[in-house]
């Protein structure tokens, strides 16, 4: 009878035997990517590769991880490397991934992130070179194939909208190994035609359909040209690295045409349109110099020697004015004064005495008095409260 071991015992022989075996090291698996998981705590990544018939659970740390150049995504083909082992807790088989590396459509993807982390880190993306397309170009280059329905709906459009303006257009192949080439010399040679917008077209398409847009080459070439380029490559929904670099993105070659043309019946209406914007800035600008001739002429008139001089008057007028309710209450002040001391004199004045019956002595202009102040035979003068009289003195009695 064989030995009886506990499931642990079991678990940590298979994972012994299993990571002793050389053929299980450095091992690569090809397959589909499932269940992709990147733990945000520990950067680790968990996933699952399958085919069609079998499974195998996969483990990439982060330290491996944060090296990848590209986010796995589900269903896309890949190549795994890694060591086999027996995740001991369950007892299942894992991979511990080293490596990642997509195959086909996915190796593509990963090469158009690349180039595009590449231009964008150069600035070939930035808005801030982007150049104005402008409206109503005499010349319009257009590069596409020839044959394709891109250009015949470009041409349509233009007829129809903005029949004077001149399509130049310069042939390019736009799929196949050879696009990338054809494509960025067509370019160049539209860049150099004189012409003031270049249209870059093409139809709808698979992702492979377009490749040739989504290279390095051709992105740079748009990026490149000194005439405004408006890039129409794809349906609605396709989006190329050429059209990132574009200064403008139409979502199809029509709209392209659009955009490069103005509409003709439009056009007739302008000069009506024109006239009313430009009497409604004429309007407006009258309004506004009337506004400031009427401020400037209200500074001119308070800086004016006339305003001044009538400042002036207005101010002596105020202080004349001002000057004399003071002089005259000054005046009110001293009458009142006057009346008040000429009052307290007349109460004190001695000819006040004589209306009373009282009567004053004066010898010489001089007041007597006392009698003893007098001589006899001596000329006096009594003075009434209405009149004087002149009398002698014939004796003098003395106070008994």
């Amino acid at each position: 009878m064989s030995s009886v071991l506990t499931v642990s015992q079991l678990n940590r022989y298979l994972a012994f035997k299993i990571k002793g075996d050389n053929k299980l090291r450095g091992i690569a698996v090809k397959g589909e990517i499932s269940e992709f998981t990147l733990h945000y705590r520990s950067g680790h990544a968990y996933f699952t590769i399958k085919d069609n018939d079998s499974s195998v659970r996969a483990v990439m740390f982060s330290s491996n991880a944060s090296k990848l150049k590209f986010m796995p995504e589900e269903g896309m083909s890949v190549l795994v490397s890694g060591n086999a082992e027996v995740y001991e807790r369950d007892g299942t088989c894992q991979i511990i991934a080293s490596e990642i590396l997509p195959i086909g459509a996915g190796a593509a993807h990963t090469a158009r992130e690349l180039i595009r982390q590449k231009l964008e880190k150069a600035g070939v993306f930035d808005s801030s070179r982007k150049k104005p397309v402008p409206l109503g170009a005499k010349k319009i280059a257009v590069v596409t194939s020839p044959d394709g329905a891109a250009l015949r709906d470009i041409i349509n459009i233009t007829e129809r909208r903005y029949p004077v303006c001149t399509l130049m257009v310069f042939p390019a192949v736009v799929q196949g190994l050879t696009a990338a080439e054809s494509i960025s010399a067509a370019l160049k040679r539209a860049d150099a035609s004189a012409a003031q917008i270049v249209i870059l077209a093409r139809g709808g398409g698979s992702a492979e359909d377009l490749a040739a847009f989504d290279t390095e080459k051709v992105t740079m070439a748009v990026a490149e040209c000194v005439t405004p380029v408006i890039s129409a490559v794809g349906h609605e929904t396709d989006t190329t690295l050429a059209d990132y670099a574009a200064d403008m993105r139409a979502p199809t070659p029509s709209a392209a045409a659009e955009l490069a043309t103005p509409d003709m019946s439009q056009l007739r209406k302008l000069p009506q349109l024109m006239r009313k914007r430009l009497d409604a800035a004429m309007e407006q600008r009258l309004d506004q110099s009337e506004r400031e001739l009427k401020a400037l002429s209200l500074r001119i008139r308070s800086a004016s020697p006339e305003n001044r001089l009538e400042l002036s008057e207005r101010r002596c007028a105020a202080y004349r004015e001002k000057l004399e309710l003071l002089m005259r209450a000054k005046l009110d002040r001293s009458r009142l004064r006057l009346e008040r001391a000429v009052s307290q004199l007349t109460a004190l004045s001695p000819f006040n005495v004589l209306s009373r019956g009282y009567s004053l002595v004066e010898r010489e202009g001089e007041l007597v008095s006392a009698a003893r102040e007098l001589c006899e035979d001596e000329e006096v003068t009594i003075r009434f409260c209405d009149s004087q009289a002149r009398a002698k003195i014939t004796e003098i009695i003395p106070k008994g």
